[in-house]
């Protein structure tokens, strides 16, 4: 009778590094988190020093990539002398992006999107953000493909040519909703420039994914090719929207029958694993985490939130913010450090007709479609906030971490996609980033009073932007009777605005007694006195009184 071979027993299950080897391994990962950490405190000084000069009309993403590009010319030079090595250190690792800096990231711009006019114009934004997006790919992944079989730049097959035209159609929010907000432009129109950016990322992740799925694939290029593609995307997307939504429902619902209000720290716990747990789920059931978590991220805006107590609120929303922006800043310094850390392959051609496809991808994508949604909404898009929707198309963080992500073969087709995407996105962040206050003023946007008032308000600091204030609308205080006598007031809802009013936010959300309100404004004011106490050791009370009078 034969027997079944044993298993071998002199390898380990898994690969677990001991011994002087594991010392290595800590030593390197802690040299890496303490230059990580160095990179993000020289940033966030930076930052201070742009809002303490009032350097506003200077994107904050524009001068972190600057100053990663000279923290990167000085490592170098250092290594030149062999005076360190910091090679290890300074380079981006894709897996640490997508795993630890783009979840905050994503799950913030969806937890911020807590406004009616976002679900109001949901169509809209829809048709920016999935057929605005696909259009770009296609024009740029097709352009680069029969450009290649022409032998006018470096040949791609079709496959890699779609991926990295997925990739390049990220487009950046930070620097677009900051001019916007800056302008006071019409809020409905914000919302919807703000929704497709947000959505657009998360969609160009699953499309370069969806591509990447066919790279080396031995299907035949035709409408099969494309129908299994299609099939590919549309289960990502609305899978993954599913899954997001669903635990989003999952935590409102939880945090209304448990309640943790008289313990925040549990509240925000709880907060925090809700906010990660589509991420990883996703990701282990071969779905789009980023969709999940953005989606999850609408929902607990819109109903989770308002289940929390009011410090939890606050608390939420703050630390949300601060981890988004030291992701973000991370990201944008990596990529200027990227410039003298990767080997590099450049091909002119190849750059220059990228450059002029992507151009053309955003415009294809912004006038027809902004020409024909104006049939359909009662806020028309004049073609000069067109012009700036196009003009402010800039790329970032995510084209350059998906572009380290794609596996091409050979090294040099890999090394030249990486390549042409860090030049193509610090030509947008600087040349375009840079260059959109000017074009505001050459374009006479704004009626000349108001340009007058706003030569001073105009501000491009995200960060100052954010800080400033708690969103009002974030702090929900309404009991059942007012709740249902503004539902009662509200007779123009229609739709989903309507159905979500009439019944969703009743069954996932807490309608608050008399007395949790109560207990709510005790909990924030004996937290501001206990703050006021502590802060205010002055020597004598009365001057303290007169300095906050001052200051009011």
């Amino acid at each position: 009778m034969p027997t079944t071979p044993e298993p071998p027993k002199d390898e380990p299950i898994l690969p677990v590094q001991t011994g002087v080897k594991a010392q290595e391994e800590e030593q390197s990962s802690g040299m890496s988190i303490f230059f990580s950490l160095l990179v993000i405190g020289i940033c966030i000084i930076l930052v201070h020093l742009l809002i303490k000069f009032k350097l506003h009309f200077l994107p904050e993403s524009v001068a972190v990539v600057s100053l990663g590009i000279l923290m990167g010319a000085f490592i170098k030079i250092i290594e030149s002398q062999q005076l360190a090595n910091w090679k290890e250190e300074e380079m981006f690792r894709p897996n640490m992006f997508f795993l630890l800096l783009l979840p905050p990231i994503i799950f913030e711009s969806g937890y911020s999107l807590h406004k009616g006019n976002f679900f109001q114009n949901i169509g809209s934004i829809t048709l920016f953000a999935v057929f605005g997006t696909a259009i770009s790919a296609f024009i740029v992944g097709g352009g680069i493909y029969f450009l290649g079989q022409a032998d006018v730049i470096y040949k791609m097959t079709m496959t890699d040519s779609f991926a990295f035209g997925s990739l390049i159609s990220a487009v950046d929010p930070v620097a677009t909703i900051a001019i916007f907000n800056a302008l006071n432009v019409d809020p409905v129109l914000n919302m919807l420039v703000f929704g497709e950016s947000i959505l657009n990322d998360a969609v160009s992740i699953v499309l370069t994914n969806t591509a990447e799925g066919f790279v080396g694939s031995d299907v035949s290029t035709g409408w099969e090719t494309f129908m299994q593609a299609l099939g590919y995307f549309l289960k990502m997307f609305f899978g993954s929207a599913a899954l997001g939504t669903l635990t989003g429902l999952i935590s409102a619902v939880a945090l209304k029958h448990f309640d943790l209000r008289k313990t925040p720290s549990l509240e925000f716990g709880m907060m925090i694993i809700f906010a990660y747990l589509p991420y990883g789920l996703a990701e282990g059931i071969k779905l789009s985490g980023i969709m999940a978590i953005l989606f999850s991220g609408i929902v607990m805006s819109h109903y989770t939130h308002h289940n929390l107590s009011p410090v939890t609120q606050i608390l939420m929303q703050q630390t949300l913010r601060t981890v988004a922006f030291m992701c973000e800043t991370c990201v944008f310094a990596f990529l200027g450090l990227s410039i003298f850390s990767f080997p590099h392959k450049f091909e002119l051609s190849f750059v220059i007709w990228c450059i002029v496809l992507v151009l053309v991808g955003r415009a294809v994508n912004i006038f027809p479609l902004s020409f024909l949604l104006n049939f359909f909404r009662d806020h028309k898009i004049t073609p000069k906030m067109m012009f700036i929707m196009w003009f402010s198309g800039l790329r970032g963080a995510i084209p350059y971490a998906l572009s380290l992500h794609l596996g091409l073969e050979p090294i040099e087709k890999r090394q030249l996609i990486g390549t042409t995407t860090i030049v193509i996105v610090l030509f947008t962040i600087l040349l375009l980033g840079g260059g959109t206050m000017p074009l505001i003023r050459i374009m006479d946007i704004e009626e000349s009073q108001s340009r007058r008032k706003n030569k001073k308000d105009i501000n491009l600091s995200k960060t100052q932007k954010m800080g400033n204030a708690i969103e009002s609308e974030h702090l929900s205080e309404l009991t059942e009777e007012e709740y249902e006598a503004q539902i009662f007031q509200r007779q123009d809802l229609k739709g989903f605005l309507w159905l979500d009013a009439k019944y969703l936010n009743p069954f996932f959300t807490r309608r608050l007694t008399q007395e949790d309100l109560l207990h709510g404004r005790i909990q924030m004011k004996t937290l501001t006195n206990k703050w006021y106490e502590e802060v205010r050791q002055g020597p004598s009370g009365s001057e303290d009184e007169d300095d906050e009078a001052e200051l009011l």
